[in-house]
């Protein structure tokens, strides 16, 4: 019986320990009417090794994770199948970056507007979380990211 009870507890810290990713300071670019497309830029970090394997809103009709990246002298943006989340490791999601890029927008996003986003990660057991987020809407990068020196962990 013991046995029994003592599996059943660690198979719950095994299930608890794949759902520890913390996301901090989400924010989205805020947009001018008209405009299509926006980027949702925050700092994940997973206690144990995971991917961002995608991400939605309401706000949206595609949402994608997207990779910018310079290609002799001209920057580049393209959709990744997902983003490595290493145990322990921060990773930024910020402008000239990896980022979740909002597209087909349903409509403007004003600066001061709550942006909800709902990301998909995947464990390495296959096992995938919902993380939803609040995001504020601002005109730039939050002062107390500027000039961080942050970087993105490629997978």
């Amino acid at each position: 019986m013991k046995r029994i009870v003592i599996s059943g507890v660690l198979m719950f810290l095994a299930v608890a320990a794949q759902a520890q990713v913390t996301v901090k300071d989400a924010w989205v670019r805020a947009t001018v009417a008209q405009q299509k497309a926006t980027g949702a830029f925050m700092q994940l970090q997973s206690a144990q090794d995971a991917k961002l394997i995608s991400a939605q809103s309401p706000v949206a009709g595609l949402v994608e994770v997207h990779e910018m990246s310079m290609d002799g002298g001209v920057m580049k943006m393209r959709a990744v199948p997902s983003l490595a989340l290493p145990a322990g490791k921060a990773v930024d999601l910020k402008p000239g970056g990896y980022h979740v890029m909002l597209m087909d927008l349903k409509g403007q996003v004003k600066d001061g507007d709550t942006v909800p986003v709902t990301l998909v990660v995947e464990g390495k057991d296959g096992k995938r979380q919902n993380i939803e987020i609040k995001a504020s809407a601002r005109k730039s990068m939050p002062a107390m990211n500027a000039g961080s020196d942050h970087s993105a962990h490629k997978h």
